[in-house]
């Protein structure tokens, strides 16, 4: 099938990073077969740290299997090894890509962010660890610099990549 990358966007208020809890960390995504269309409703997760569905074609298994209700295809995503980036403060405001998917039948078309991530405060100021984006913003108080942090506006979309 090929390569999808999961873009985000966001506006940053004195954060230096943020990350996802990477390699444990859920992606909760909508899905569509590619081959008879049927768009999945309910939110299903991938977890680079979880394999399943091992057999003798695939020994070590797949970060996400599922076989379609319409078409009975198989379909399988990966998370790409090594394709995780963080989003810093120069991306604040940007589109980048923080991860890709082996895309195996079925490509993602939706994505909720919910919790788990970490943010990096600026000026060496603390990590907060377990931040819920679920609602596409979350803000919080940096008491060792007396100022508020915040992540604003998160948006995310797919692109297709190239090989």
């Amino acid at each position: 099938m090929g390569k999808i990358g999961l873009q985000i966007k966001a506006t940053l208020e004195n954060i230096e990073e943020l990350k996802t809890n990477h390699p444990n960390y859920a992606f909760f995504l909508k899905i569509k077969c590619t081959n008879c269309g049927e768009a999945s409703d309910k939110w299903h997760d991938l977890t680079e740290s979880e394999h399943v569905n091992e057999d003798s074609r695939n020994p070590k298994g797949f970060n996400f299997y599922m076989k379609c209700r319409m078409c009975s295809r198989e379909n399988s995503i990966d998370v790409i090894e090594g394709s995780n980036a963080s989003y810093t403060e120069q991306d604040s405001g940007k589109k980048k890509t923080i991860v890709a998917f082996d895309c195996r039948g079925v490509e993602p078309f939706e994505f909720s962010p919910r919790s788990g991530w970490i943010a990096k405060a600026t000026e060496n100021g603390p990590t907060f660890e377990d931040i819920d984006l679920s609602e596409d913003d979350w803000v919080e108080y940096d008491q060792k610099n007396n100022n508020s942090v915040g992540v604003y506006e998160f948006e995310s979309d797919f692109i297709k990549m190239k090989k």
